[in-house]
């Protein structure tokens, strides 16, 4: 064989068996951290100037803040179900928490992180589950490599029905007293980046911060003692906490020269219960477990530096459900048609290739309560209404302070019918005890 035929056939060869290794390390990270109970007015970007959160607001500097940013579902484990899937929670069942405490999220169901394995990547979730406690319905049998959390709600310190994978998948009492675990997970979580820098990597770190009971360290209280209310105060300190986590961990990112090739989502898995909590909504009507604007929008920030503009407000309607096609897309994978997701891949959106709305309707249904949301105008039953359909314009009225019903009749019945149909689409509630009247208007059962 001539030298020159050689050399061509030997750099064909080493470019064949280096191609996989330049497509895999193209593929971006993924850190979800996915905040509890906290309300849409809480964050330094979206107003509050009494509690810093400087760690978080970089993320929309650097990013994208989305104003009209949603969760499927009015709170914890429903929130969750939507985004491990892409899919309203209501269409396999999930519609209550009580689905999470009898059984978990059905098995027959996707996850992110599943997704994300088979395309090569390592995956750890580090905070608060809530998707189910048995064995079968644990992060580790839905695609994590690795959890280090709680199975579901409990307190900061001592924390209850805490699992730690790399010992066990088995519950374990927390005996250390000085275990916070906002401090737990961001130490956790920067270990476990470090662990993984090789390869591509998906860290979901849902914080139990700012679910009740209210709990926060003397070095976080000690940066508010100019709040007189005491609840206040360790609201305030417990979002200083998790703040500071945020910081921890994209602070790594950026050690290990990552940042760039890293996504980020920043986002509430519900509006603030007000009045337990102090978390704040802003301007918008509702709490948590409501369909006003206050139960499913919450704050949503996103970052991809290099690949997504810096500083952006993004004003049209996105969900928790575009997280999954968003990242799949960009991981180099394409989501297949039986996976029937209801979210979209934003970046086209972001960057401004599409121009058009990611969503024209965004439904929920929650039990007896129920909404729509078909452009700017918004259908709702809700607690705390008239218990008649609703009418708002959302685009001059954020606060649904003024009844538009009466004066466009044709307008609630059209909303009236996209809700109906998409209602009779959805599977009756798998645990359909709680609350009353839940699911009345499902059709049959879906799958």
């Amino acid at each position: 064989m001539k030298p020159r035929l050689l050399a061509t056939l030997l750099l064909f060869a080493a470019a064949w068996l280096l191609a996989p290794v330049a497509a895999f390390s193209a593929q971006p990270n993924l850190v979800i951290f996915y905040a509890d109970d906290l309300g849409w007015g809480e964050l330094g970007c979206q107003g509050n100037s009494q509690i810093p959160t400087p760690h978080t607001d970089a993320i929309a500097r650097n990013g994208v803040r989305f104003t009209n940013g949603y969760v499927a579902a009015t709170y914890c484990s429903p929130s969750r179900a939507g985004l491990m899937t892409g899919r309203y929670p209501t269409r396999f069942g999930h519609e209550f928490n009580s689905v999470a405490n009898r059984t978990g999220l059905r098995l027959d169901q996707g996850t992110l992180a599943e997704r994300l394995r088979a395309l090569g990547y390592a995956t750890a979730c580090v905070g608060k589950w809530h998707l189910g406690g048995g064995l079968e319905y644990r992060p580790t049998r839905r695609g994590f490599d690795e959890f280090y959390g709680t199975l579901a709600n409990t307190p900061f310190f001592h924390p209850t029905n805490f699992v730690d994978s790399r010992i066990s998948d088995d519950v374990r009492p927390v005996t250390d007293p000085a275990f916070y675990t906002t401090d737990a997970y961001a130490e956790r979580a920067v270990d476990w980046i470090e662990r993984s820098k090789g390869r591509p990597w998906f860290l979901y770190l849902p914080f139990n911060a700012q679910h009740a009971p209210l709990q926060a360290p003397k070095k976080y209280l000690d940066r508010f003692a100019g709040i007189t209310d005491e609840k206040r105060r360790i609201f305030a300190a417990m979002m200083a906490a998790m703040d500071d986590a945020v910081g921890r961990v994209m602070a790594k990112v950026r050690a290990l020269g990552q940042e760039e090739n890293t996504i980020f989502f920043y986002i509430a898995d519900n509006g603030g219960p007000t009045q337990s909590t102090t978390s704040s909504n802003g301007p918008l009507r509702g709490f948590k477990m409501t369909t006003f604007e206050g139960g499913p929008r919450v704050p949503f920030l996103a970052q991809w530096k290099g690949r997504w503009p810096a500083g952006k407000v993004y004003d049209l309607p996105v969900m928790n459900l575009d997280v999954l096609p968003t990242v799949i897309a960009a991981a180099g994978g394409r989501p297949e048609a039986s996976w029937r997701l209801d979210g979209v891949d934003l970046t086209p959106f972001v960057t401004g290739a599409n121009s058009t709305r990611p969503h024209q309707t965004l439904y929920w249904r929650y039990g007896p309560q129920w909404a729509v949301r078909h452009g700017d105008l918004k259908l709702v039953v809700s607690k705390g209404g008239s218990g008649k359909p609703e009418l708002y314009d959302l685009s001059k009225d954020i606060g649904e302070s003024k009844d538009l019903a009466a004066a466009q009749p044709a307008k609630v019945r059209e909303l009236q019918a996209l809700w109906d149909k998409w209602s009779a689409e959805q599977a009756e509630p798998s645990a359909p005890d709680t609350p009353a009247g839940a699911g009345k208007k499902a059709g049959k059962k879906k799958r």
